[in-house]
């Protein structure tokens, strides 16, 4: 039996979407966030010593990182399906977007959430206005423009293509599902990005979308 080591409002939530698009039974251990600091909770270390979600286990076997989680599943669990025929173009489409999910785009999602939340930490009353200054440069100079350049290249790269592999939904799409569902709650998605906005339209209305989340719970992404 797999298990899913699940955190609230995490990316273990595309775990068991995959789960669901492949049909697989399942279980679900099910973690909290620590209300104040938003981590998880030292019980997950249990599983795995980083102690972050997603993490699952099969058989005596722990698989860490989505993308790896993702690449386990598929492979081992896939029997073809969700994955591009080897050799062909969609295929490298495929690894590179399950690898550029993580790699690329979150990193600047992560830092924006970062320095957007530093004014509100408590510090002492004199030290706040600098540290305001500091991170409003950090996001007007540095993170603003990169997350523009990310918008923009995923806007372009659905522009003869329905999905991100090809003509066919994958795991790649699922693998991207949280970066881009970070983009629009976190930096929205305007009238500039029309086809990243039908896309999440399109995988919020596939049947094991919705099966994951009521599974999973409520999910919405940490602001």
């Amino acid at each position: 039996m797999i298990t899913v080591h699940h955190l609230n409002n995490s990316r273990s939530q595309r775990v068991l979407w995959l789960l669901e698009e492949l049909g697989l039974e399942y279980e679900i251990v099910r973690y909290e966030r620590d209300a104040e600091t938003m981590l998880a909770p030292p019980a997950l270390r249990k599983v795995h010593p980083l102690g972050k979600s997603p993490v699952i286990t099969e058989n005596g076997v722990t698989v860490a990182e989505s993308g790896a989680i993702v690449e386990y599943l598929v492979d081992r669990h896939g029997s073809g399906k969700l994955k591009p025929a080897p050799g062909t173009a969609e295929q490298l489409r495929y690894t590179y977007w399950l690898h550029y999910a993580e790699g690329s785009a979150m990193p600047p999602l992560l830092m924006s959430l970062i320095f957007s939340r530093i004014p509100r930490q408590p510090m002492p009353f004199i030290v706040r206005p600098v540290a305001k200054g500091i991170a409003s440069k950090v996001l007007t100079s540095y993170i603003e423009p990169q997350l523009k350049q990310h918008r923009d290249y995923l806007e372009s790269e659905l522009e003869d293509r329905e999905w991100f592999a090809g003509a066919k939904f994958t795991a790649a799409d699922i693998q991207m599902s949280f970066p881009i569902e970070a983009f629009a709650a976190r930096g929205g998605l305007g009238e500039k990005q029309p086809r990243l906005s039908s896309w999440l339209e399109r995988i919020h209305a596939r049947p094991a979308y919705k099966r994951a989340l009521k599974r999973g719970g409520p999910f919405e992404l940490i602001r």
